[in-house]
């Protein structure tokens, strides 16, 4: 039998692997599509996929406000980075934004959350690991960089919000409500940003399912319920395996190959989630054992 926080782990590391194959959903999609567009539809998606078990879930209140809450942030942060992308390169954008892993400790101390020294060290490694996965990361520091450094930071403030919401909520209920959220404020912005074409939308609709279905349904739905029991340093390390996997299935679906210096940091990124675990639980386990003695 898997103890709560064990389950709660294999769901972040799900969570991992269905985000970094989306990247190649993702890829595809923006041959067609445009980025808001993309966001809006597969979001919309995302909310049908939950609506059937969201109609039989019973709320425990306040679902919708919180839910509201985090659409917004997440909103926000998926703008900025694709603002930011216009001024900076796909490479400097990925690793600025996976920084939100280093961010998260400090954010969720605003929550209330507490964190080990094997969160840090396992945090540190994988951004270590995350900078050497990126690739070309010359050039100049322009606003872009700067917009992107705005959007790590609100993905930091959304992994420790819903640490902090989910326990307190039906996870199926908040999902669905932020999801609902990202899909209509999506829909508002695009007409004024994007061309909209049914043909462009079909021509894209394979990406478009496997990220409104998986990325989107099934991944943030499992962030929502893992987080419940996963501590947001902890979940942040795992979700970052992201990277990891993205690096995996391009060279397994688009031949892209990894030199020994991605090698190098997809082994980081591992010694930061294991860190993050092992010395995690060790240190629990020290905790609990003192308690037992100041109890006898």
């Amino acid at each position: 039998m898997l103890t709560k926080a064990q389950r709660a782990d294999a769901m972040l590391l799900v969570v991992a692997i269905v985000w970094g194959a989306g990247f190649v959903a993702q890829k595809a999609a923006m041959e067609h599509v445009g980025p808001i567009l993309f966001t809006s539809i597969r979001f919309a998606i995302g909310s049908l996929v939950l609506l059937p078990f969201v109609l039989s879930r019973t709320p425990k209140g306040g679902e919708w406000r919180a839910g509201v809450i985090l659409g917004l942030v997440m909103f926000a942060a998926a703008s900025l980075q694709q603002i930011g992308l216009v001024y900076t390169t796909a490479s400097r954008g990925g690793f600025i934004t996976g920084l939100y892993v280093l961010v998260v400790p400090v954010t969720g101390l605003f929550f209330g959350h507490r964190f080990h020294r094997g969160h840090i060290i396992g945090a540190v490694l994988a951004a270590i690991g995350l900078y050497l996965l990126s690739g070309d990361l010359s050039g100049e520091t322009g606003k872009g960089d700067f917009l992107i450094m705005g959007c790590a930071v609100l993905w930091a403030v959304h992994v420790a919000m819903v640490g902090h919401l989910a326990p307190k909520a039906e996870p199926i209920r908040l999902a669905f409500a932020q999801f609902a959220t990202v899909a209509l404020l999506a829909a508002a912005v695009t007409p004024f940003f994007e061309p909209v074409t049914i043909n462009a939308i079909f021509d894209a609709k394979v990406a478009i399912l496997y990220s409104g279905v998986f990325a989107i349904g099934l991944a943030f739905s499992l962030q929502v319920i893992a987080q419940r029991d996963a501590p947001p340093t902890h979940a942040a390390i795992l979700m970052s395996l992201e990277a990891l996997f993205a690096a995996v299935t391009g060279w397994l679906f688009l031949s892209e190959q990894l030199a020994p210096k991605e090698l190098t940091g997809c082994g980081l990124m591992l010694a930061g989630m294991l860190a993050s675990q092992l010395w995690t639980r060790k240190k629990t386990q020290e905790e609990k054992a003192i308690a037992k003695d100041a109890v006898r």
